[in-house]
């Protein structure tokens, strides 16, 4: 148990907000394994404020899955603020205002949103601060180590960012010119929870128990953000969720279990977007819980390259059975 403000948190497992895929139906399904925190995917302020029907569906959550963060992100704090009414308005029944400051990619960072601002300690100040003092809810943000190798700021950022109000911190342990590839740095971070006064929540590289394990044991976190790891792979969850509970370590899913879960999340995708949509989605998707396990490359291509029902579906995966 830990709290972000004066939230309790049931579970040290924080699900990432990832593009594309957080969708209420993901988070919902993967809440069950263990999941103590959901965060939605990352929601443009200006979309917000211009009543964009498409942004304002991401706003979309379940009690279910409470607690739960909106991440909103954009380069204005002004325009921030806007979309913070209108979160509100459509969705009272969240606990948290998460703010984006870790996306690496060009459409977000030539904006001066997302990693781009982590550039500029100063203005990153001024920018959370009138953003934690207008925000009602708590408010949290993600980071990276820097913007590129020259430049690895995260400790003065994360100074920044307290004295500002934020009451939790999700950490990328990579830089923004770094993107998704190369491997997270860990050992830069040893023991930075004894340095922080709010919650340090880790994320890169959580692909398994015990690498993850160790990832704490050196930043002495008070929680971890599980993203591409746990898509297609959702046991990840429960396995650390069980051993924080028990201290015991559960086993990898068998393929036979991971089918039956793909099969679970299918039908939850299906409900929320519609037959057709959900398998266009599941064609990235699906194919990740065949990852790991032996002689699965033809189902793998035949799920991405043909997909279009859920009947499909089911007799590609019978015909590999």
């Amino acid at each position: 148990m830990w709290k972000i403000g004066n939230v309790e948190i049931k579970s040290r497992v924080v699900l990432a907000p990832m593009a594309g895929i957080t969708s209420l139906a993901y988070r919902n399904f993967m809440k069950r394994f263990g999941v103590g925190l959901t965060v939605t995917e990352m929601v443009s302020d200006c979309g917000l404020i211009y009543g964009n029907d498409k942004t304002i569906e991401y706003l979309k959550t379940a009690n279910e899955e409470r607690p739960v963060a909106i991440q909103l992100f954009g380069g204005d704090a002004d325009n921030i603020c806007k979309a913070i009414d209108v979160v509100l308005k459509e969705n009272p029944n969240i606990d948290f205002i998460d703010i984006n400051l870790g996306c690496p990619v060009p459409k977000v960072t030539k904006t001066g949103a997302g990693s781009a601002m982590l550039k500029d300690p100063e203005k990153l100040f001024k920018y959370m601060k009138k953003i934690c003092d207008y925000s009602p809810l708590p408010v949290t943000a993600k980071i990276r180590l820097g913007w590129d190798e020259k430049s690895i700021n995260f400790m003065e950022n994360i100074q920044v960012l307290e004295k500002a109000g934020v009451k939790a911190i999700g950490l990328h342990t990579r830089t923004a010119k770094q993107g998704y590839s190369g491997k997270a740095n860990y050992e830069i971070i040893r023991d930075l929870q004894g340095k922080m006064s709010v919650p340090l929540i880790i994320s890169g590289d959580i692909y398994s128990l015990d690498e993850t394990l160790q990832f704490l044991d050196i930043s002495k976190a008070t929680a971890v953000m599980v993203a591409r790891g746990g898509v297609g792979h959702p046991r990840l969850i429960e396995q650390l969720n069980h051993y924080f509970e028990t201290g015991e370590k559960l086993p990898d899913a068998t393929l036979e279990e991971n089918i039956n879960y793909l099969l679970e999340f299918a039908d939850m995708l299906i409900e929320e977007k519609g037959e057709y949509k959900a398998m266009m989605l599941l064609r990235g998707i699906a194919t990740k819980f065949f990852d790991g396990y032996p002689n699965t490359k033809r189902i793998k291509n035949a799920i991405a390259q043909t997909l279009t029902t859920r009947e499909q579906l089911l007799r590609i995966l019978s015909e590999y059975r």
